[in-house]
């Protein structure tokens, strides 16, 4: 008795360890067949709030595996979006992504914006894991420290 229950209590234990992570999101490919997308960059001067973010996308330290090859190319598009509401588009220059984010037609306190990147190589849209504040003037990353976003 005292060895069914042993070993009943090594399978829970096993299960507990080994059940309880994280699914692996990491795909196998990054290559897709989406089509360059159409965003429009709403007209800077139509807003009377704004913030800009120095941005770079580094697909190879994030999918060492499946990324190894990856570079900008000059076709590659970051935009900024409020919910489906396009707040900025960029092509990279000098492999940064220098972005000007138009202030959110919204009346909410705080909005969060998201990055979409479509990159040319892999034929694919990426979309930031995590949001960040829309913050009126504020600058997100520098030339020196851009800022990197976790890409999926």
């Amino acid at each position: 008795m005292k060895r069914h229950l042993l070993a009943l209590l090594s399978c829970v234990l096993l299960l507990a360890v080994t059940g309880c992570k994280d699914k692996n999101t990491t795909p196998q490919s990054l290559k897709g067949n989406e089509t360059r997308p159409t965003w429009t960059a709403p007209d800077e001067y139509d807003y009377s709030s704004s913030m800009t973010a120095v941005i770079r996308v580094d697909l190879a330290a994030q999918y060492p595996t499946q990324a190894a090859d990856f570079t900008i190319h000059e076709d590659d598009l970051l935009a900024a979006f409020a919910g489906d509401q396009c707040l900025g588009v960029t092509e990279p220059q000098d492999g940064l992504f220098y972005l000007f984010i138009a202030g959110p037609d919204t009346e909410e306190q705080t909005t969060d914006i998201t990055l979409r990147y479509w990159s040319a190589q892999y034929t694919n849209l990426f979309v930031a894991e995590n949001a960040f504040p829309f913050v009126n003037d504020e600058q997100k990353g520098t030339i020196a420290e851009p800022f990197v976003p976790a890409l999926r």
